[in-house]
């Protein structure tokens, strides 16, 4: 009985080995199989990456046929290095590290020895590739920009590194990726799916043709062609109107929530990031700690937005029921509160109501409507809480979720937080230890990107969309769901009118009236914000920022903007005239403010930047 057992045994274990040899020389054709064949060769197909479109159809990124020199390492024979260095044109040293790196990486599968090769290197090369065996050329396409602005939205490829490779199997060592940008956004839109060959090689490893007469090869899936919101014209005079100057402008359709405008300066060549020079170029931009090109100020830059914010104060007010249209406050170059403290404002008349007080943009009247709705509550406490809501209903204080794959969320301080800050005995601090936030000072800040989209809710009565950049995916119908739904804030529809009438009357009488476009029926807001930095670890208060928020008409607005100008001395100054330019380019698609704009493209920042390192005083605005 034992014998036969062992037998059975013996019998059982020689079919399950026989069965699973066949299986694997006869039907398993899986890749992972495939790739550890001795027999089997994978050549990868790397597809035309998608290109990029604006609005109206206009090409801004299409691809460039580039060649990378790639090595099997446990196939290379001894070989001339110092030819191959010459034909390369590179040093030995970077050769062996980079063989020593794909050592590293894998003996058996391929990777990039020398990349984005030239039409010219890539033809004298070729001939010579028979002396060097476990080397090949392999074909794949880079980016070709067709602008020379947009960089900071449209972000750059690069090659993939060991991080990426361990956690996205898609990727193998030599393979480009998004960064930034919509290009890191829609990665695997505009990718596209990479295409495979399976090649069968015979004893000394020469590949006698394909793999089961190329049953289980896979084509290659071009990417997805994507349209952008952008609207290339206004974004290359945004651009041009930065010049020598720091800070962004976001304009933005109020009606669909598409971006029409990213503008962030200053700004870099796109086509700086592209060929064999992308990195030292990009370790030079990176290495600029003063103007930071690489620093998107219109997504990441948080600031006090200034007088622009006193919409959304006179807003609350009015939800709130704190003040009325018809109350009036009296301001003789501010408001007396606290312990005989001033709240200061600039010369006007007096008295004002919301609608006036807006056009003369009337810190002492902002101020009373502030304290007047946090002081309907019992405790400052519930009466910041109430405010921080409503501000929340416009997508404030949070990332709000456009389809860009960096930003800030700015801050919207609520109760919590001067609890924290503010050590008095059972938290007992009043309603005027914050007044400053009335103006959009104080612990208030926001990103350009935010600014244009709270003035599109204004500009709506009250709703938006998401700001978001992407317009249209080739084969599909639709765009990502969270962008077609609307939202409502907490604000009355009623309560917008007298607003966005005082709004108006910024450009009739007030504080931006020099600033008007013909035919065009512009609302707006000027905004000067305080700007502090620590120089020799000593707080010093530096030339303002120039704030200003608009849209136009009035009625059906079809752009909001805001302009956020780093010492930009006051609203009007830079970021109004900007604005009305920007506005009459889009609207109009020409510019007949010749004055506002002669002055922008002659004048610059530079020596304001200059003057922490100069030591040259600041211009303080009171």
């Amino acid at each position: 009985m034992r014998k036969l057992l062992l037998l059975f045994i013996v019998l059982t274990t020689g079919v399950l080995f026989i069965a699973r040899l066949f299986y694997l020389q006869v039907y398993d054709t899986s890749a992972a199989v495939l790739s550890e064949s001795n027999a089997i060769k994978q050549q990868f197909e790397i597809p035309q990456r998608g290109r990029i479109y604006d609005r109206y159809g206009e090409l801004l990124v299409s691809n460039q046929p580039s060649y990378d020199l790639m090595a099997i390492p446990r196939e290379i024979k001894p070989f001339d290095t110092l030819k191959l260095c010459s034909l390369l044109n590179i040093d030995k040293e970077r050769l062996v590290k980079q063989l020593n790196k794909a050592i590293h990486y894998s003996p058996r599968h391929p990777s990039v020895i020398v990349p984005t090769m030239s039409q010219e290197e890539f033809a004298y090369l070729g001939e010579q590739m028979r002396k060097f065996e476990g080397f090949f050329i392999q074909k794949r396409s880079l980016r070709d920009y067709q602008i020379d602005f947009g960089a900071n939205f449209l972000g750059y490829i690069q090659e993939v590194h060991q991080g990426i490779i361990d956690k996205q199997p898609y990727y193998i060592s030599g393979d480009l990726i998004g960064r930034q940008g919509v290009e890191q956004k829609y990665e695997e839109l505009l990718r596209g799916k990479k295409g495979i060959k399976y090649l069968q090689k015979d004893r000394f490893n020469r590949v006698i043709g394909p793999y089961k007469e190329g049953t289980l090869d896979q084509e290659p899936e071009e990417g997805k062609n994507i349209y952008l919101t952008i609207d290339s014209e206004l974004q290359k005079y945004g651009e041009e109107l930065m010049q020598g100057k720091r800070g962004g402008i976001v304009a933005i359709e109020p009606s669909t929530g598409e971006i029409l405008a990213l503008v962030a300066a200053p700004n870099y060549d796109p086509a700086l990031m592209v060929g064999r020079e992308r990195s030292k170029n990009y370790s030079k931009l990176d290495n600029d700690s003063i103007a930071k090109p690489l620093y998107d100020r219109a997504l990441l830059g948080e600031y006090a937005p200034g007088s622009p914010f006193k919409a959304l104060t006179g807003l609350i007010a009015l939800q709130e029921g704190a003040i009325s249209l018809d109350d009036r406050v009296y301001c003789n170059g501010g408001m007396r509160y606290g312990r005989g403290r001033t709240f200061g404002c600039h010369h006007h008349k007096s008295p004002v109501q919301m609608i006036t007080g807006i056009a003369y943009s009337c810190n002492a009247y902002f101020g009373t409507a502030y304290l007047n709705t946090l002081n309907k509550y019992n405790t400052p406490q519930e009466g910041i809480a109430a405010w921080q809501g409503h501000l929340k209903s416009f997508g404030l204080g949070d990332f709000m979720g456009y389809d860009l794959p960096i930003g800030r969320p700015g801050f919207i301080p609520g109760a919590s937080y001067y609890n924290k800050i503010h050590d008095y005995p059972n938290r007992r601090w009043g309603s005027a230890a914050t007044l400053s936030n009335s103006i959009g000072q104080g612990e208030v800040a926001l990103t350009p990107m935010q600014m244009a989209h709270f003035t599109a809710t204004i500009a709506n009565r009250g709703w938006f969309y998401r700001p978001h950049i992407i317009k249209k995916i080739e084969g599909q119908d639709t765009i990502p769901s969270q962008f077609e739904q609307k939202n409502y804030t907490t604000i009355d529809a009623k309560h917008f009118e007298p607003v966005i009438q005082g709004l108006n009357d910024v450009y009739n009488y007030g504080t931006a009236a020099n600033l008007k476009v013909p035919g065009i029926d512009i609302s707006g807001k000027t905004g000067t914000a305080e700007n502090y930095a620590k120089i020799d670890g000593v707080t010093t208060q530096l030339t303002d920022h120039s704030t200003f928020v608009a849209f136009a008409p009035k009625d059906n607005p079809k752009i909001a903007i805001a302009i956020f100008v780093e010492n930009g001395y006051w609203g009007s100054r830079y970021g109004g005239r900007i604005a009305s330019l920007m506005i009459e380019k889009y609207i109009n698609r020409e510019v007949t403010r010749k004055d506002l704009e002669q002055w922008i493209l002659t004048h610059t920042l530079e020596e304001e930047y200059a003057k922490p390192l100069s030591g040259k005083p600041f211009k303080i605005n009171y």
